[in-house]
């Protein structure tokens, strides 16, 4: 699995049409629905350039190296390589502290999504661990990004859901809701908590 910043992806996306969503809601094999938008939110895309765009690094305090030895036993069922396991932990943990997430929320998110495979692609286009439609790298003007690079999915991904925490007002179930496409369902958003309570939430 590699990590590297920002590598150039050897193909080019499709056209996407307005009304595509922001973000896929389901993981590969799933056959949800997914409510339709019009324009991007302009204040979403700029806060996607600023993430994409920012160089800055991520110091691990003693903390997150304990979250890591605790999480990295609870992720052994869906990756099996123990550094490929811990290289993927420490990356949800700064990309999901950068974004002002709580690391526990992303990992059920993923789990979700993808069950933390970075190749995934739904139906409907979104790919990676935090299943991001590709129409996104068009708009912040990265059309050459990799969605199945780790650092790039997981900087929109978490990008967009802090997005929608905040729009919500630090209410998960709408909150979900909207990064899924599928506000005003429960569905979804139960599947998420019940992620975190079940394999993630800190004891």
């Amino acid at each position: 699995m590699r990590c590297k910043h920002w590598r150039p992806f050897a193909f080019i996306c499709g056209l996407i049409k307005p009304v595509i969503l922001l973000l896929s809601v389901a993981a590969p094999g799933n056959d949800n629905l997914h409510a339709s938008t019009s324009e991007p939110d302009p204040k979403l895309r700029q806060l996607l350039v600023e993430a994409i765009e920012s160089s800055d690094s991520f110091a691990d305090r003693f903390d997150a190296e304990v979250w890591l030895v605790d999480m990295s036993h609870r992720l052994k069922p869906f990756v099996e390589d123990d550094k490929t396991r811990i290289r993927l932990l420490k990356r949800i943990h700064q990309e999901a502290t950068r974004a002002g997430l709580a690391p526990e929320l992303v990992l059920a998110v993923i789990e979700v999504e993808s069950r933390f495979d970075p190749y995934a692609i739904s139906r409907s286009g979104a790919q990676g661990l935090m299943q991001v439609m590709p129409f996104w790298l068009n708009e912040i003007g990265h059309p050459e990004d990799n969605l199945i690079d780790i650092d790039t999915n997981l900087r929109m991904g978490c990008t967009i859901l802090k997005y929608y925490m905040d729009m919500e007002n630090n209410e998960l179930r709408p909150a979900l809701a909207r990064y899924n496409g599928s506000y005003g369902s429960k569905v979804y958003s139960n599947k998420v908590l019940d992620a975190l309570s079940k394999r993630w939430r800190k004891r």
